[in-house]
């Protein structure tokens, strides 16, 4: 399971647990949560333990695919690094695994809250995607995309090219838009 670690740190982090209070609820040592967290192994039955003591439960869907939470992790470590470039691979990326997937297999992909970025519009998009992605199957967003921390009050694009002119609002999904991203529909396309 070599995602556990996004998905443990995603949990956590939704309810507002630091490491310790994990750990405490969990009964085990705080270390074993920062090793998990870290990316260590762990056995599934670990991960849906630790899931559960942050109020969240496992499930498994047949797919190969990343889920939004571990897309997140990914795009939050380029953004750290100052890769805006990858950061957007990576949201395309996102887009085009919740599009091979259909029915609950996609919505399981979008349902797992993922941590925030640092950077509210790239927050934003993300749950912008899901959503888009999700009601092309008909199916309902988690609550998760709908939270305040993901909007923005004023609208901007992602600043990945400065040299990209600004989308007219008829050229941005609605799901982003209601969001204040300003993203191309094209720059959504598989790459």
């Amino acid at each position: 399971m070599t995602n556990a670690s996004a998905l443990v740190r995603a949990a956590r982090k939704s309810r507002g647990l630091t490491q310790k209070d994990l750990a405490q609820r969990t009964h085990v040592d705080q270390g074993r949560v920062s090793r998990l967290e870290g990316g260590r192994e762990a056995e599934f039955s670990t991960v849906e333990r630790f899931l559960g003591s942050a109020g969240h439960r496992l499930y498994s869907a047949p797919t190969q695919r990343d889920d939004a939470a571990v897309i997140a992790a990914a795009i939050r470590r380029y953004l750290r690094a100052g890769d805006k470039h990858s950061a957007l691979r990576e949201l395309i990326q996102l887009g085009d695994n919740l599009a091979s997937e259909h029915g609950l297999v996609r919505g399981v992909l979008g349902l797992a809250e993922p941590e925030l970025t640092g950077d509210r519009a790239w927050d934003a998009a993300i749950a912008g995607l899901v959503e888009l992605r999700l009601s092309e199957e008909g199916l309902p967003a988690p609550l998760w995309v709908t939270d305040a921390k993901r909007r923005l009050k004023t609208p901007r694009t992602l600043d990945v090219d400065p040299a990209d002119p600004i989308p007219e609002p008829a050229d941005v999904p609605n799901e982003f838009l209601g969001r204040g991203v300003l993203v191309w529909r094209d720059t959504l396309a598989s790459i």
